[in-house]
């Protein structure tokens, strides 16, 4: 079967085709430095298997061990940090799953992890918050309700921030940032409110989280 495509019935039905690796390495290359800055956020619209996810979260990986290889906590905790900075959406359920998986190997093998340590179960949740089944056009999942993404950052000592924010709203930025925008006049804390707030979070708490 061609690399590209998986049937031709959904290339007709949905249009999907697969960027070569060739390619995807090009394009990220043309942002080189932020692929491999570790909290840099990069959301795929229509991400299918994670083409371009895997080879953004293998350059991520590669800078944690560059800046941190020399504590295995601080290591650990970043390589997280890296991951909670990946998103992505799509449409077809088996993709989504397939992304999820492909991403969740790359993290466990490069940390060495079994699949019942905190750490591989708290990477499952946040994968399973971060890659959403659903239409990037109408920003929608799969239920019909509309696309929420975390923001995570790190805190430091094994603690972690999260706030939710709907799609259809962080989708304004670039609108806001026009000077004669509709929303020019309006402060980002008007209309970048998060949906929900939460307490800071361990690797514990979102191993804890996943069901």
């Amino acid at each position: 079967m061609n690399d590209e495509i998986k049937s031709k019935q959904r290339v007709a039905d949905h249009g999907e085709v697969f960027t070569p690796p060739w390619m995807v390495t090009a394009m990220l290359d043309l942002v080189k430095d932020e692929t491999e800055r570790i909290d840099s956020r990069f959301l795929e619209p229509a991400c299918g298997s994670g083409n371009f996810l895997t080879q953004i979260a293998r350059r991520k990986l590669a800078a944690v061990d560059l800046k941190y290889g020399k504590s295995d906590f601080e290591r650990r905790h970043y390589a997280l940090l890296a991951l909670m900075c990946i998103y992505g959406i799509e449409f077809l359920a088996d993709n989504i799953a397939e992304c999820r998986a492909n991403l969740l190997a790359i993290f466990a093998e490069h940390l060495n992890l079994e699949a019942l340590e905190p750490l591989y179960r708290a990477a499952a949740y946040v994968l399973s918050q971060n890659l959403a089944h659903g239409d990037a056009i109408n920003m929608k999942n799969n239920k019909g309700r509309p696309i929420t993404f975390p923001e995570w950052g790190y805190l430091g000592k094994g603690k972690f921030q999260r706030r939710d924010f709907q799609f259809d709203t962080l989708t304004l930025s670039s609108t806001f940032s026009a000077e004669d925008s509709l929303f020019a006049q309006m402060g980002r804390h008007e209309i970048f409110t998060p949906t929900k707030t939460y307490p800071p979070l361990t690797v514990e708490d979102l191993a804890g989280a996943l069901p």
